[in-house]
């Protein structure tokens, strides 16, 4: 499939509707422990967004780290496992809504979070990793190689925080033959590193592999502004599924601000063409997304 042909809806937060379901993601680990504990957990959450209306699914791997899952006692041969089973999971809920109810392609993107992601304390939004790239580069190689194996439809690298981190995965993913779209965290139209959004966006260009690029994870009032930092400096598809609006209180450890998803039409009117959300987005926020697509492609 390319991204940059017709309108796609990605699904939203997996991690919030995972709680909202009364499973338990308080741990560093995040999403990513029912990988190994309640894994159909994972594909109901999966097959709820779906039946909202999200075409795209991004997979449950985003804080799965090898050194991360060490930590608790998880080998590297069941990493591995739990790798591929998060792709596997996906692809079931994307099946069992393709029998049940056909509504064009359903596809599945295999999440690659940051580095800091699998720290497990918001690192990935400080701008900074502490790794030099060579060093970024070794510690995704071995995780995007797995990945890659499991062959889902696409690669969401997301929430990327820096150009250097960018840069490296870029690197691994030239080749590799598996379509990718590179997305990043910013605050305030730049990089969480500082570094300008543009220059994110332009390190793909002539790396066949890469479809899209945009932003996730982030304020809905940034993705315009992103939107037009990228068709200033590449014809790539845009993707753009920012938070739900609300903002992190962390001395509180409560999100505060009113909810929204965003100004989807206007997203798409600025040439965004894969559009859905992140954190503390439900499905019935991705059923309004997509109704907002289905309007705005019928126009």
């Amino acid at each position: 499939m390319d991204l940059r042909r017709g309108i796609w809806t990605v699904d939203g937060g997996l991690g919030t509707l995972l709680e909202a379901r009364g499973r338990d993601v308080s741990t560093v680990l995040w999403s990513a422990a029912l990988l190994a504990h309640d894994p159909g957990a994972i594909q109901d959450a999966h097959q709820e967004f779906f039946a909202a209306g999200a075409q795209i699914a991004i997979t449950a791997s985003y804080q799965v780290g090898f050194e991360a899952f060490d930590r608790i006692g998880i080998s590297v041969p069941e990493t591995e496992r739990l790798l591929r089973s998060s792709v596997e999971l996906a692809r079931g809920a994307r099946d069992t809504r393709a029998e049940s109810d056909p509504d064009g392609p359903l596809l599945v993107a295999a999440s690659v979070g940051p580095y800091g992601a699998t720290l497990g304390d918001g690192s990935e939004y400080e701008g900074s990793s502490g790794l030099s790239r060579t060093e970024l580069r070794r510690w995704h190689e071995r995780r995007l190689a797995v990945l890659v194996d499991a062959a889902p439809d696409f690669l969401a690298l997301e929430t990327i925080p820096t150009l250097d981190e960018a840069t490296a995965l870029a690197e691994l993913v030239r080749g590799s033959g598996v379509p990718a779209w590179l997305s990043f965290t910013v605050e305030g139209g730049r990089l969480r590193s500082g570094e300008p959004m543009a220059e994110g966006f332009r390190l793909v260009d002539g790396i066949d592999e890469f479809q899209a690029v945009g932003v996730n994870c982030s304020h809905p009032d940034e993705v315009l502004p992103a939107i037009a930092a990228a068709r200033s400096v590449t014809d790539k598809a845009v993707v753009v599924y920012p938070n739900s609006g609300e903002r992190w209180d962390a001395d509180a450890r409560c999100w505060r601000g009113a909810a929204g998803v965003g100004e989807v039409e206007a997203w798409l009117e600025a040439g965004a063409t894969v559009v859905g959300g992140c954190c503390r987005v439900m499905p019935a926020d991705i059923a309004g997304v997509r109704a907002q697509v289905d309007g705005w492609t019928r126009s």
